[in-house]
């Protein structure tokens, strides 16, 4: 297993989490609920339901994103006949505590476990996929990896194999051993995920490069994988810049898992 505290470092999380506070009013069909982190530290976690007899989506969005800005984006899972539950980090949203990429690592778990039990309680419904989204990329390739019996698959969106790789590729710190051992690990770790797995990602995307996805493809031990090039997506845009192709793929993939 990878291990993080070298980069939790206040230099290198000020350019990694951008974190803000957000307390926007529930649209209808969703609400909050708090998970226990550890540290008497709360996260928020936002569902939408649309209809309680549909799996569940466990989302891990990126760092500049809180669960909120999905308000808008949820209805499209919905379309895919998936609802969807959007985890905020510590000091994201409505979440306590401070970021880190530890932190990251062990509230993911926390929360899996907390989601799948509020999700077979409320709804009778056991059936659960994971995502995560560029930062959230962590999350669900740990996730995947640890707790592979507690989802049907996962997907990557313009996620990363090792943050280490980002922290370089951005200057943060230069490379070095202890740098390479995490991101040797990472690999290691994706490479015996055996999980159906799609990962998406545009081909003009700056901030993580489009290589970086196909990093992880290729180093899936998963028999069943699929990624998606997006022409012409950038790190931002790449859920707008075509709709139908987007979601179709994330509905195929759920159907067929």
């Amino acid at each position: 297993m990878p291990e993080y505290s070298y980069v939790d470092q206040p230099q290198v999380l000020q350019y990694l989490f951008y974190p803000r506070s957000d307390a926007s009013e529930n649209p209808p069909g969703s609400y909050d609920y708090f998970v226990e982190a550890g540290d008497n530290v709360r996260v928020a976690c936002r569902f939408y339901v649309a209809d309680p007899g549909w799996p569940w989506m466990l989302y891990f969005h990126g760092n500049g994103e809180v669960a909120g800005d999905y308000d808008q984006i949820a209805p499209l899972y919905h379309l895919c006949r998936v609802n969807l539950v959007v985890a905020d980090y510590r000091g994201y949203g409505l979440s306590q505590g401070r970021p880190s990429v530890t932190a990251l690592i062990s509230d993911a778990e926390q929360v899996l476990a907390e989601i799948k039990r509020q999700v077979k309680e409320r709804y009778n419904q056991s059936e659960c996929w994971v995502m995560g989204r560029s930062m959230g990329s962590i999350a669900a390739l740990h996730l995947a990896y640890g707790y592979p019996q507690e989802m049907r698959g996962f997907i990557i969106e313009s996620g990363f194999a090792s943050v280490t790789r980002l922290i370089t590729h951005f200057g943060i710190m230069d490379p070095n051993p202890r740098l390479k051992s995490i991101e040797e690990a990472c690999l290691e770790m994706i490479g015996q995920i055996k999980l159906p797995a799609l990962i998406l990602h545009g081909d003009r995307d700056t901030l993580v490069p489009w290589s970086e996805g196909k990093l992880i493809y290729d180093t899936l031990g998963s028999a069943n994988k699929q990624m998606l090039t997006m022409p012409g997506a950038s790190h931002n845009d790449i859920i707008f810049r075509d709709l139908p192709r987007y979601f179709g793929a994330i509905q195929e993939f759920i159907n067929n898992c």
